[in-house]
């Protein structure tokens, strides 16, 4: 699904933040991505999510080489990821509700097809009571939550999530996790960007840690 040949990022002319990185991510497969603050986690995330492009090396992206995407295709592979940013990323206008949702609106969908489904999903995750509540009301565990919704809303081919249970406490941490194994199994390839090695032991999963700029991979 995806591959990345030797890839290297810097921004403007500092050093590089990423170097030679070479992994692969399958279909329907599951890994934990570590490593210290400032290893490069996010800007690996944003390099999955192609709003970045790499400073030298190959990647490619459900069979495209990123280096010949233009701009009006990206979009329509971009709807085949779905992304939990760390800054949540909630349009502060628009209900819990109406964050969810907008993926599929975007799609052209009619709420009659997807509203029973966007209820589900804002229960599963402890939102019920507040779908008709504005982000700014919300703390920033449950804007958190809804960030995840909205990401898993599509059923994408691709999750990649930016510390995803950073503002939760434990037991809904364990929780989300679940969601992640079940969306997994679905087929849906999941990638967790993740400081809480708790949440590393709870379940086998291939483990790409990132340290000074390097990945290593460890099945």
């Amino acid at each position: 699904m995806i591959r990345f040949e030797n890839v290297g990022l810097r921004y403007g002319m500092g050093p590089e933040i990423l170097r030679d990185v070479t992994f692969n991510i399958e279909r329907q497969s599951f890994q934990f991505l570590t490593g210290p603050s400032g290893a490069g986690k996010t800007s690996l995330i944003r390099l999955l999510f192609m709003s970045l492009r790499p400073t030298r090396g190959l990647i490619h992206v459900f069979n495209r080489d990123m280096a010949t995407i233009n701009k009006k295709e990206l979009p329509e592979l971009r709807r085949r990821v779905g992304v939990v940013f760390q800054d949540f990323r909630l349009l502060d206008h628009l209900t819990t509700y109406e964050n969810v949702a907008l993926p599929l609106r975007v799609l052209g969908k009619d709420e009659s097809e997807y509203r029973a489904d966007v209820v589900e999903l804002l229960k599963w995750v402890g939102l019920g009571e507040r779908m008709h509540v504005l982000p700014p009301v919300l703390s920033g565990g449950e804007k958190q939550r809804a960030a995840i919704a909205r990401a898993l809303i599509t059923r994408p081919d691709l999750l990649l999530a930016d510390e995803p249970t950073g503002n939760v406490d434990p037991p809904l941490a364990r929780r989300l996790l679940r969601l992640f194994i079940e969306l997994n199994r679905l087929g849906t390839s999941v990638v967790i960007a993740t400081h809480d090695i708790t949440l590393l032991e709870q379940v086998e999963a291939r483990r790409m840690v990132l340290a000074d700029g390097r990945l290593s991979v460890f099945d």
